[in-house]
C-alpha cells in the first residue's frame, strides 16, 4: 500500500444504489417505494455491501424524475414518509448498512418555494437564489446569452410575470440555484444539517463541478448542445464552496461524499480528492471509461474500443495512485445496462460476470446498481411514446434535424437511453417481475421470466452469486484493497489484463472482451501452473498451461503467494 495514502472506511465499502421509483413498490400502487427498500434491506446486506446510496427520494414534480427537487427536507408522497425513512435508516444501520443521500444542489425544482418566491418580484429577497437577467434585443425579447441546456433546448425560459428569464442548464423546470449568494449556501448547509443530524451517512453530490457561473454570464462557444459548458464547469469558485460545506458542516459529522462530474480527468479530479488538508471530497465519478463506446454521450454511439476503456481504467488507476482514490462503477440510473453495451446479451451470464471481475477487482471504493447484480439488460420498447425521459424527448426533437427520426430514432433511443437502466427491478417471474402487483410505472423487461433474482438465488453458477463472491473476496483481501495495479498487454483489442501486488502476493485478472477465441499468453512473471485458479466464469480448465485459447467472454481470477 502506498505509504501516503492512509486506509479508511469509506475505501474498504461497496456501496448498492437504489434508483427508488423503479426498485420495489411496497404499497402495490406500481411505484417503487421505502416500503419495498425496508422489504429488500436483507437481500441488499446478503450482497456483501457495506451502503445504500439512494437517488432522489425528495417531493419533486418528477420532471427529471427526482432530480428536479421541490423540497429537500421531505419524502415524495410516492416513496413514503419522513417516518418511514427514519425506519428504513434505522434498520439499514441495524445490519451495519450506512446510507448516503443523493444532493442536488446545482438546482432545484421550479416548483421549489424559492423559486416561486424568487419569481413574485425583483425585489423578493429570493430573487438572488437564481439567475433571472433581462433579456437582450430590442424589447429584450432574446435570451440573455446564448447557452444551451444539457437537456433542453436554450438554457434560458422567459417569465412574462417578471419579464425577466431564468438560467436552467438541465431542463426547464430545473432552475439553477445562485451558488455565489451566500445565502443560498446556508440554506444548502442546513439541508446537509438536517440529514446528518437524522443520522445519514453522507452524500453523493449531483453535477457538484457545476453549481459555480461565471461573472457576468459571458456567452458561450457555440457547440450543438451544452454550449456555454466552459463558463460553469470546475471554475475556482467551486472549490470554494465545496471547502465552505466541509468545514462548517461535513467535517464535524465526519461525513462521506461522493462528487459525480462530467468532463472530468485524473489531474482535474485530484484538486478535489488528493487526501490531507486541502481534500474536498472523498471520491469522484467520472466518465472516462463510459465512453468506450461513444464520443462525448451515450447517444452518440461508435463501435465499442477495448483500448479505450482499458486507457481510462488504467489512467484512473496509475494517475492517482499514492495520492487519492478511485469510484468504481460500470452502471448507474444514467447509461444504459452493460451487459448490452461492453458485453453480449447472447452470453449475459459470461459477459456479466467477465465485466464484474474487470471492473470490482481494482483498486477503489465499487458501486453496484440496482439489477446490474442478476444481469439485468437493455429493452426493446415499440415507440417513442413509451419512454418516459425529458432526455430522450429533447434528443428526439435534436436527432430530427440531423434526418434521424421515426424507426431510427427509435433503435437509437432503445439502444442509448438512460432509461434501459430504470425498467423495474426484476424480482421474480411472477406478474410484473415480482415488482409490484399493479400495473408498474413503466414497462417491464420482457425478459423477466428468465432474468431475476428468484432464479438467480436457486442457481449456484449465477451471476448474482458471482457478484457475492467478488466482494467477499474484496472484503477479506488487502491486496484487492490496496495492492499496486499493473496492466498487462495494453496492445490486445480484446483482452483486459491486469495484476494487483502487495508484497509477495499476487492476483492476475484475465478478461476477454470478445465472443471469438482468442490466445492468450501469461505475462512475465506468472505461471498459471503455481497459481490458485479463484474465479473462472466456465468450468475450471482440466489442464492449466501459461497458455490458453479463450471462450466467449471468458474471465479466469488466479491467486499467488
Amino acid at each position: 500500500m502506498p505509504t501516503e495514502l492512509q486506509p479508511a472506511w469509506w475505501k474498504e465499502m461497496a456501496v448498492y444504489q437504489i434508483w427508488p421509483r423503479s426498485f420495489c413498490d411496497g404499497n402495490n400502487d406500481g411505484v417503487g417505494d421505502l416500503w419495498g427498500v425496508l422489504q429488500k434491506l436483507d437481500y441488499i446486506k446478503s450482497l456483501g455491501v457495506d451502503a445504500i446510496w439512494f437517488s432522489p427520494l425528495y417531493p419533486t414534480p418528477n420532471a427529471d424524475y427526482g432530480y428536479d427537487i421541490a423540497d429537500y427536507r421531505g419524502i415524495a408522497a410516492d416513496y413514503g414518509t419522513l417516518e418511514l425513512f427514519r425506519k428504513v435508516l434505522a434498520e439499514a444501520h441495524a445490519r451495519g448498512m450506512k446510507v448516503f443521500m443523493d444532493l442536488v444542489i446545482n438546482h432545484t425544482s421550479d416548483e421549489h418555494e424559492w423559486f416561486q418566491k424568487s419569481k413574485e418580484s425583483a425585489q423578493s429577497p429570493y430573487h438572488d437564489y437564481y439567475f433571472w437577467r433581462k433579456g437582450k434585443g430590442n424589447g429584450g425579447n432574446r435570451p440573455p446569452n446564448n447557452w444551451k441546456s444539457v437537456f433542453e433546448g436554450g438554457a434560458w425560459e422567459y417569465d412574462a410575470g417578471l419579464q425577466e428569464y431564468y438560467l436552467h442548464v438541465f431542463a426547464k423546470k430545473q432552475p439553477d440555484l445562485n451558488m455565489g449568494n451566500p445565502r443560498v449556501r446556508q440554506e444548502v448547509k442546513e439541508i446537509m444539517r438536517f440529514w446528518l443530524e437524522m443520522g445519514v451517512d453522507g452524500f453523493r453530490e449531483d453535477v457538484i463541478t457545476y453549481i459555480a457561473k461565471r461573472e457576468g454570464l459571458p456567452g458561450g462557444f457555440p457547440l450543438p448542445v451544452g454550449t456555454g459548458l466552459e463558463h460553469y464547469t470546475s471554475l475556482p469558485a467551486v472549490k470554494e464552496y465545496l471547502r465552505e460545506f466541509k468545514q462548517d458542516v461535513l467535517d464535524p459529522y465526519g461525513a462521506f461524499t461522493v462528487g459525480e462530474a462530467p468532463m472530468m480527468t485524473p489531474k482535474l479530479a485530484k484538486e478535489y480528492i488528493t487526501e490531507g488538508d486541502g481534500q474536498l471530497l472523498n471520491l469522484m465519478f467520472h466518465f472516462q471509461h463510459m465512453e468506450a463506446d461513444c464520443i462525448l454521450t451515450d447517444w452518440i454511439p461508435l463501435p465499442f474500443r477495448l483500448k479505450k476503456l482499458k486507457k481510462a481504467f488504467t489512467r484512473w488507476q496509475t494517475e492517482l495512485k499514492g495520492s487519492a482514490w478511485n469510484a468504481l462503477y460500470l452502471e448507474n440510473h444514467d447509461h444504459p445496462r452493460i451487459i448490452s453495451r461492453y458485453g453480449s446479451e447472447k452470453y449475459r451470464v459470461q459477459s456479466g460476470k467477465m465485466l464484474a471481475a474487470a471492473y470490482l477487482l481494482q483498486s477503489g471504493t465499487p458501486f453496484i446498481y440496482q439489477g446490474q447484480e442478476i444481469g439485468m439488460t437493455n429493452q426493446q420498447l415499440d415507440s417513442l411514446e413509451q419512454f418516459k425521459d425529458v432526455v430522450t424527448f429533447n434528443n428526439a426533437r435534436l436527432f430530427a434535424k440531423f434526418g434521424v427520426k421515426g424507426e431510427r430514432f427509435l433503435r437509437l433511443a432503445n439502444r442509448r437511453s438512460r432509461e434501459n437502466a430504470r425498467s423495474p427491478m426484476q424480482w421474480s417471474d411472477a406478474p410484473h417481475a415480482g415488482f409490484s402487483q399493479s400495473e408498474p410505472w413503466f414497462r417491464v423487461n420482457p425478459n423477466f421470466t428468465q432474468v431475476n433474482v428468484e432464479a438467480a438465488e436457486a442457481d449456484a453458477c449465477s451471476l448474482l452469486h458471482w457478484y457475492r463472491a467478488l466482494l467477499a473476496l474484496r472484503r477479506s483481501n488487502p491486496l484487492v484493497l490496496y495492492g499496486d495495479y499493473t496492466e498487462h498487454d495494453k496492445s490486445s483489442r480484446h483482452l483486459y489484463v491486469y495484476s494487483r501486488r502487495s508484497a509477495n502476493k499476487k492476483l492476475l485478472v484475465i478478461c476477454s472482451f470478445s465472443e471469438q477465441p482468442q490466445r492468450f499468453n501469461a505475462p512475465l512473471g506468472f505461471d498459471l501452473l503455481h497459481g490458485e485458479l479463484l474465479f473462472s466464469n466456465y468450468a475450471p480448465p482440466e489442464v492449466q498451461s501459461n497458455q490458453f485459447i479463450t471462450k466467449p467472454f471468458e474471465c479466469r481470477v488466479y491467486r499467488f503467494g
